[in-house]
């Protein structure tokens, strides 16, 4: 497992960095798109829960109004949520939005594959035993929960259920689950898969390969 660890570390910095100088001609043109749109600036770094349920600040770019926290929905967003900015519903429809996180990944607070790093009062929505499981390894770019939720907007504006409690009876229970099931099943193999299947979902979002590939993840009723 040390060996593996290191050589996950080893691939987050060479991918990060050279994904980073790659999309340099991307990135530059939508920092001044979004300095000049919305509220005027660029970056959204936020405090998460990291490894080890450390808190550490994520770079995003901002897709959402400023005191978005503080408004409607706090830490829950919504299908068509209008706090969401004009350009930032584009770039969290393709996921452009994370992209940022490619310095935490340098940093060493991220990964490339683990679970979603949650503000914590997402976070205080797990039970104990999943406050004490999911952040046993780093938080990451993409991973398994973000693949099955990839479109949680959608599910939880659709819910017969508030969007508080759909997500604390619904979404958080299962996405702990999912976690675990990748902690216990972790590997080469199973990255390459998700990194795979993140780019794929993002094409063809309504796609059910991701269950065809992983046939035994944790049952899903809802």
């Amino acid at each position: 497992m040390k060996m593996y660890l290191l050589l996950r570390r080893v691939v987050d910095v060479v991918v990060s960095l050279f994904a980073l100088i790659i999309l340099l001609p991307l990135l530059v043109p939508l920092m001044l798109l979004l300095r000049v749109t919305g509220e005027g600036y660029v970056f959204y770094k936020q405090p998460r829960v990291g490894y080890k349920n450390q808190i550490f600040k994520i770079w995003k770019f901002a897709t959402m109004l400023k005191d978005s926290p503080n408004m409607g929905t706090g830490d829950v967003t919504l299908r068509n949520d209008s706090r969401v900015t004009f350009v930032g519903k584009y770039l969290r429809k393709t996921k452009i939005n994370e992209l940022p996180q490619l310095i935490n990944v340098l940093q060493g607070v991220m990964t490339l594959i683990g679970p979603r790093p949650l503000m914590e009062a997402g976070f205080n929505r797990y039970n104990r035993i999943l406050k004490e499981s999911v952040y046993n390894i780093k938080p990451g770019l993409t991973g398994i929960g973000s693949i099955l939720f990839r479109d949680e907007e959608k599910l939880v504006t659709d819910s017969h259920l508030p969007p508080l409690e759909c997500y604390e009876r619904l979404v958080m229970p299962y996405k702990g689950a999912l976690e675990i099931w990748y902690q216990n099943n972790m590997s080469f193999t199973i990255d390459l898969k998700i990194v795979f299947l993140t780019f794929w979902v993002i094409l063809f979002p309504d796609s059910n390969l991701p269950k065809r590939v992983f046939k035994d993840l944790p049952v899903r009723e809802f």
